[in-house]
């Protein structure tokens, strides 16, 4: 009995098919040559090294003065500004305490060498309309102008002159949002542009007098050269 066992033991054991070995992808186990794992080192550690920067950066430019952001404050300054300001500081909120209605525009030289300026266009209100009854607001649209405008005004001079390189990148900077602006309307060249910011103040919460509110103040800007590669 034990024999004839054995014997159909076997004879199952050779009609079973051995089972299937596991199929290695072609490309797995597949490695880097060593240029390539270099590059794609020096990629990520200079991804890591300038997201660092910039977290420390925008981190000391909103966090109360201190010994380091007054140590590096030029660095500092070089790399948040103008793309990288915030609107806002740690522990001390610094809410908006006027509302700014921008307006622009434009001329263009004759070849008698005259000029002749033409109708105002509201920048401010431009925006706005971009933004309203929209779930998802832009961000440039609803800060970059107001913003640019902010930190060039702060940046002059006790005489409202602009002296320093920063406060010149600034008016660089508030000139080509003014001409983007006005370029995505109208198709028309032209060949300088000027800037009218009218500031009304936020009155106090409480009810405060209406008629002691001070009156809006206009501020109009010089004309601006632009060439026509900026637009």
């Amino acid at each position: 009995m034990n024999n004839i066992s054995a014997a159909a033991h076997r004879a199952a054991g050779e009609g079973t098919a051995p089972p299937p070995e596991p199929v290695v992808p072609s490309g797995e186990g597949r490695q880097l040559s060593r240029p390539a794992e270099l590059i794609v080192a020096g990629a990520v550690a200079l991804c890591l090294t300038a997201t660092i920067i910039h977290v420390a950066s925008v981190f000391l430019y909103v966090a109360p003065s201190n010994t380091v952001s007054r140590l590096y404050q030029r660095q500092i300054n070089t790399w948040v500004y103008p793309y990288f300001e915030q609107d806002w500081k740690l522990f001390a909120p610094n809410p908006q305490s006027a509302r700014q209605q921008i307006s622009a525009r434009t001329s263009m030289a004759a070849s008698d060498g005259t000029s002749r300026p033409g109708g105002w266009v509201d920048l401010t209100a431009v925006d706005d309309a971009a933004v309203r009854h929209d779930v998802f607001p832009s961000h440039t649209a609803q800060n970059m102008l107001r913003r640019a405008w902010a930190a060039y005004a702060d940046a002059q001079g006790a005489d409202g002159q602009v002296s320093s390189p920063r406060a010149l990148m600034l008016q660089e900077y508030l000139r080509n949002i003014a001409v983007q602006r006005i370029t995505a309307h109208s198709r028309s060249t032209f060949s300088a542009i000027q800037l009218r910011v009218t500031s009304t103040p936020i009155p106090p919460p409480g009810g405060a007098d209406q008629a002691a509110e001070p009156a809006p103040s206009i501020r109009l800007l010089p004309w601006w050269s632009v060439t026509s590669h900026e637009h």
